[in-house]
């Protein structure tokens, strides 16, 4: 998003379970917070739902794609797969809940004239 929201946060973080379709948002104020982010959910979600993460699939963002998420997807056994740029069918799952959220949160700020910086909240919502 162009706009910072109401809690300054200015993109987002989609990950979807491929399995299941479960999908968890996360706010980020500079693409530079993915990093830890990503390792702490990971964390989380083995440790809470007792299940291995075997595979994450990605874009080639530098968010996604350096040494230190490497290293830490080779120390737990987790594969990394990275689509090809300008290739939105390669990760298309996530894409299409993308496109759904956000297409949910501009009818939610369209209809009543909401002001922009509530785009997160409408996300949230969606």
């Amino acid at each position: 998003m162009h706009t910072e929201s109401v809690s300054r946060k200015k993109y987002i973080l989609v990950i979807v379970d491929d399995y299941s379709r479960l999908t968890w948002v996360k706010f980020l104020r500079s693409k530079d917070e993915a990093l830890d982010f990503i390792i702490k959910f990971l964390k989380m979600i083995q440790v809470r739902l007792k299940v291995l993460v075997r595979r994450i699939r990605t874009d080639n963002g530098t968010e996604f794609v350096n040494q230190t998420l490497f290293d830490s997807y080779e120390e737990v056994g987790i594969s990394h797969e990275t689509s090809v740029a300008r290739s939105l069918q390669q990760n298309g799952v996530v894409e299409r809940r993308n496109r759904t959220l956000i297409e949910a949160a501009r009818t939610m700020l369209i209809y009543p004239q909401a002001l922009l910086f509530l785009w997160a909240e409408a996300v949230a919502t969606a």
